[in-house]
């Protein structure tokens, strides 16, 4: 009989005073014969030792085969830490997060997943993902996030800019072959496998997940082929598998713009101070494509600063990636207004932003080339941007529609990162009666409200909350999800929603934003 969570957090109690070893040397995956997932206790990994959140955390890896479908291979450590509940003992089952990118770095999320109340009543508990950060092998790319700096400086979607785009992600993939690594073996159906073994091997018999971003598509896997011991899920800006693609990122861009744009709309004092906004947003695009802008932007008073080119593609992904770094929701109206007035520095701070050094080598660019180019490029053709491009923003100009926001040059990028493509049943639908809690902003456009509830028609015991005037990834900006995630994690088949019905998008600023 499997241990319950209690015991196991006492365990970890014990072996924090070190007088106790918490887990046997091996546990077994008990429904994968070529799975043989074994826990080693240890400390937090050393770059994430700055995190107060994580002082008191109870840390180990995860050893876990590289391919499952290959005997007697290599396997790979993904770093665990479990945080403890603020309540004592724990009032419930744990909850697990699953976090985004694919690539993101779940430990650092401590601070935002603790501030959000995750851990109230219930221990969290964290796990990188295969190649992220502080894995072994970590799978991120030096080489493409320097790139990255560079192309806030380059038209964005020009074929010279394409041509070091795909040389960048070549150099890695080169990089990562010559190491060893099988880059086949990064994308979800192991990566759920890995949190499938974590529940076993920790003694967990029942645990509620928590997924963001990429993370939902990972938890909509999770459920649909590892089911057990799952009490409920959480979906936070969601990405369901069965129809993740290129194409559909541009109905995800259309539904969060033109959300902020109606929401301007709705307000007598943005009207009335900007007008018709869809239509000034449509005319810059038009006109930067035509005659991009070369600018600076500046991100810190500390550093100096760095050229920016606005053109078209970069001003519709700037919009449809909201939040935006130093540049509040309620200031997206004025810098638009702002840019049409001759003033492009709020919008170029913004995207210089990314220019910052110390995000290089952070990022698992493993997993996300591993999951893009097996499950998502192989299922559509890429004749389908353009075509959903032009369904989305008619009057947008073919060279920015001809690429994915947030993912340009994809396809290409994957031609060299040359990996199999996912069986079919990768994208299965996920149909489940799990209690589910669907959240999604309603100005996001990564990862849109619609993505909310096609994820709902296939799951009956399911909530779907929207959230007004929030972007991506609603759970850290808004208490009204946090009092319903509370509520749901108590009463999963009867959450607590009363919140969300009195909720309406902030008021936009109409102050003129300063050079």
């Amino acid at each position: 009989m499997m241990r319950r969570w209690r015991t196991v957090s006492k365990a970890w109690v014990v072996l924090v005073v070190g007088t106790l070893a918490f887990i046997a040397s091996a546990c077994s995956s008990s429904d994968s014969d070529s799975s043989q997932a074994v826990f080693e206790p240890g400390p937090c990994p050393s770059s994430k030792a700055s995190i107060p959140e994580l002082e008191n955390a109870l840390c180990g890896v995860l050893v876990v085969p590289e391919n499952r479908t290959k005997s007697n291979g290599r396997t790979i450590r993904l770093p665990v830490a479990i945080i403890p509940s603020v309540s004592q003992p724990p009032q419930g089952s744990p909850i697990v997060h699953l976090t985004g990118g694919p690539g993101g770095d779940a430990l650092s999320e401590a601070p935002v997943l603790v501030a959000s109340g995750l851990n109230q009543d219930r221990d969290l508990i964290l796990m990188d993902q295969r190649g992220d950060l502080d894995t072994e092998p970590e799978l991120t790319c030096p080489e493409v996030d320097e790139f990255s700096i560079e192309v806030i400086g380059l038209p964005y979607g020009a074929d010279t800019t394409r041509e070091l785009h795909v040389a960048a992600t070549k150099l890695c993939h080169d990089r990562l072959v010559a190491e060893g690594i099988d880059l086949g073996a990064y994308n979800t159906t192991e990566n759920a496998a890995d949190f499938a073994d974590l529940r076993k091997v920790l003694g967990i018999e029942e645990w509620n997940v928590y997924g963001f971003s990429y993370g939902t598509n990972l938890a909509l896997t999770l459920m649909r082929d590892h089911p057990e011991g799952i009490r409920s899920v959480i979906i936070d800006s969601v990405v369901p598998p069965s129809v993740a693609s290129l194409g559909w990122t541009w109905t995800n861009a259309n539904e969060g713009i033109n959300n902020i744009f109606r929401a301007c709309t709705d307000q007598p004092a943005c009207n009335d101070k900007y007008g018709d906004l869809a239509a000034t947003f449509a005319g810059l695009v038009q006109e930067l494509e035509a005659n991009p802008l070369i600018t600076t932007g500046t991100y810190s008073p500390e550093v100096p600063p760095v050229t920016v080119v606005l053109d078209g593609g970069a001003l519709v992904n700037w919009l449809a990636a909201i939040p935006q770094p130093l540049l509040d929701v309620s200031s997206i109206p004025a810098a638009i207004d702002a840019l049409a007035h001759g003033n492009p520095a709020p919008i170029a701070n913004s995207r210089s932003f990314f220019t910052d050094p110390a995000g290089i080598g952070l990022f698992g660019h493993g997993l996300a080339f591993g999951v893009f180019c097996s499950e998502w490029i192989p299922f559509e053709p890429e004749s389908q941007i353009l075509a959903q491009g032009r369904l989305a923003f008619p009057t947008y100009p073919d060279s920015v529609l001809s690429q994915s926001p947030q993912l340009p040059f994809m396809t290409e990028d994957c031609a060299v990162w040359n990996v199999p493509k996912a069986p079919s049943s990768a994208r299965d639908i996920t149909a489940s009666d799990i209690p589910t809690l669907i959240i999604t902003g309603s100005f996001d456009g990564r990862t849109s409200p619609q993505w909310g509830a096609y994820a709902a028609e296939t799951l009956p015991n399911s909530t779907n909350i929207i959230i007004p005037g929030i972007g991506h990834w609603v759970t850290p900006q808004s208490e009204c999800a946090q009092m319903v995630i509370a509520s749901f994690l108590d009463t999963p088949d009867a959450p607590d929603t009363g919140c969300v019905a009195g909720l309406t998008p902030p008021p936009f600023d109409t102050e003129e934003l300063t050079p």
